[in-house]
């Protein structure tokens, strides 16, 4: 009599890492096509939880999004596998244990994410699928086969490659209806997960968790975000037909706000161009179209950085293209920044918002690193450091972009001469003063007039509003025609 044996089914492992979604997952995608089962698992890097950029908001949305995933996962037959250590060593064991055959994961640009995934690839059989940019790294080059290092020649190249029109269609992975997983595969509770993100450097705020209102977590959230942003509803027109006219304005929601669900992958970046493309076929008029351009070329500059991290990892370290500015890097002052209390209105209702909300608008991360980095003389990359602490959408590409863009340092940078004035900021982008009254309730019954320049009310005005300087509101911390004579010689080697 013959037994027939049972074959077991090939299993894969899906190593998640900032692709906390079903939906246009190029690497689960592969891993379903590959595997008859799949294990999703999500390794807590204990290098990364000890890294001094690490942040606690940050932590605490990576959990919520990991809660939200795990519950996707479940109402497919699956669940995620939560470990902990170092990744090389955890998923060898996490191999042995379910006798996976491939790990499929979507690679990552930093540079440490880079040194970690190449040692883990030198263990490990792993694929490595997708990529956090619609054109992965090393895609978009110049004719000699050199990267670009300016923004504007990289969209006409980016936007020249093949491709666009199936997004322009939503041609995409579509989110699995089950996932069949090995059995018996332990993991950590993400309650324990929670115990173990709670480690952080020392200094950082307490108050770790980031306000839902603001910015919920979760693929449902990012998508539908999304949707609110470029989509018409009820009759009205989507906010992205208003985004040029709106998105420098501090005082109005003008902005898309996905950059968070961007930083962890709840949103893919095809996802969001997607959306552009199709609303600019949908756009009615020349206005409306433009709006939607503005934005989209803003998801670009973000394919920019990361391309520009991942030719030249030196940018975490050093200027780009100038030799170092002869920073004064007074700690005093910078604490002054940190805290919101630079006597600035504009400058401090956004270090303030940032510090309650893991959020900053655009327009005054740019007013809030020109001070730092020009009036203050203050290096950029303590800056830097600071927002990576702190911001949801904190990531290393864009971040550092955008800190050595304002700084006049870096790859396509602003000319070092451009040093933005504080009051005319405040007064161009939050003309009537409800952004700074939001943020710094010392000042909410200073009249309009004086809003962005309190020190010069009256004194009897002072005291009638409420606020007087030196006492209620700090007194400008510097002068800042002064400051900008300071920066311009420092920044000429004077």
């Amino acid at each position: 009599m013959t037994t027939l044996r049972t074959q077991k089914p090939l299993t894969v492992i899906w190593w998640l890492r900032r692709d906390l979604r079903l939906e246009d997952n190029q690497a689960l995608h592969a891993a379903l096509q590959a595997g008859e089962q799949v294990a999703p698992v999500f390794v807590l890097d204990p290098a990364l939880v000890r890294s001094p950029y690490a942040s606690p908001r940050r932590a605490a949305f990576l959990l919520d999004g990991l809660q939200a995933l795990d519950a996707d996962l479940r109402r497919r037959g699956a669940s995620l596998i939560v470990r902990h250590g170092e990744p090389g060593p955890v998923l060898a064991a996490l191999i042995a244990e379910s006798g996976a055959q491939a790990v499929f994961a979507e690679p990552d640009v930093s540079p440490y994410a880079a040194r970690r995934d190449q040692r883990v690839a030198e263990m490990l059989p792993v694929q490595w699928v997708g990529s956090p940019a619609v054109r992965p790294p090393g895609t978009v080059l110049k004719s000699n086969g050199e990267p670009y290092t300016v923004f504007t020649p990289f969209s006409k190249a980016w936007k020249a490659l093949p491709g666009l029109d199936g997004l322009g269609q939503g041609s995409f992975p579509a989110a699995p209806l089950q996932i069949r997983m090995p059995a018996g595969l332990e993991s950590l509770s993400l309650s324990e997960l929670a115990d173990l993100l709670a480690v952080a450097p020392s200094g950082l705020p307490d108050t770790a968790v980031p306000d839902p209102e603001f910015f919920p977590a979760g693929e449902a959230a990012a998508r539908r975000r999304l949707a609110e942003f470029t989509r018409p509803a009820a009759g009205r027109r989507p906010p992205v037909e208003n985004y040029a006219a709106g998105r420098d304005r501090l005082d109005l929601d003008g902005t898309s706000r996905l950059s968070p669900y961007l930083r962890l992958g709840m949103l893919s970046a095809r996802q969001a161009v997607s959306a552009a493309l199709q609303a600019l076929g949908s756009a009615p008029d020349s206005a409306a179209r433009q709006s939607v351009e503005t934005w989209y070329n803003e998801l670009i500059w973000r394919e920019f950085f990361i391309h520009i991290l991942y030719h030249f990892p030196r940018v975490r370290r050093e200027n780009f293209r100038i030799p170092d500015v002869r920073w004064r890097n007074d700690s005093t002052q910078f604490d002054a920044w940190c805290a919101g209390l630079t006597g600035y209105p504009v400058v401090d209702a956004a270090m303030r918002q940032l510090t309650h909300t893991g959020w900053m608008h655009n327009r005054a991360r740019m007013i809030v690193a020109s001070f730092l980095t020009k009036d203050l003389l203050i290096d950029w990359r303590w800056g830097e450091r600071f927002f990576m602490q702190h911001l949801l959408d904190g990531d290393p590409a864009a971040n550092n972009g955008g800190w050595q863009w304002t700084a006049g340092t870096g790859t396509d940078a602003a000319p070092y001469f451009r040093i933005f004035n504080p009051v005319s900021q405040g007064q161009r982008h939050d003309p009537h003063g409800a952004y700074v009254r939001r943020w710094v309730p010392e000042l909410r019954r200073v009249p309009d007039e004086y809003i962005h320049q309190p020190w010069s009310m009256p004194l009897p005005l002072q005291r009638l509003a409420g606020c007087r300087i030196g006492a209620d509101y700090p007194a400008p911390l510097v002068d800042h025609s002064t400051a900008r004579g300071l920066a311009l010689a420092a920044y000429r080697g004077g």
